[in-house]
């Protein structure tokens, strides 16, 4: 998920948990399983958000897996490509594709 994503995530479960918690009664046993779900989502969602861009710097797959041929200077990726391994793979499948009509 994207940042905005990720806020909006967060935001939400900590709403969710807060209606709950402060209410003027205690949770019942289905209220808490649902504060219970809330808050491990607005967990999951704050660490997502310090996790940082990742580490293929893509806005698509910033947690992809990088691409083995990302500075490789025997065989380097064309210029302009990244180190996301599946944008850099759907590049490769387009220029065959294209290569394929000439």
């Amino acid at each position: 998920m994207s940042q905005p994503t990720e806020l909006r995530e967060l935001q939400t479960s900590l709403r969710t948990a807060s209606d709950i918690a402060f209410d003027v009664q205690p949770p019942s046993g289905e209220q808490a399983e649902v504060l219970v779900d809330a808050l491990r989502r607005a967990l999951a969602a704050a660490q997502a958000l310090g996790a940082g861009p990742g580490t293929t710097g893509c806005r698509e797959h910033p947690r992809g897996a990088v691409d083995p041929l990302y500075g490789d200077k025997d065989d380097p990726l064309p210029p302009g490509w990244g180190r996301c391994l599946l944008c850099n793979d759907r590049r490769r499948r387009a220029s065959r594709g294209l290569a394929g009509r000439a």
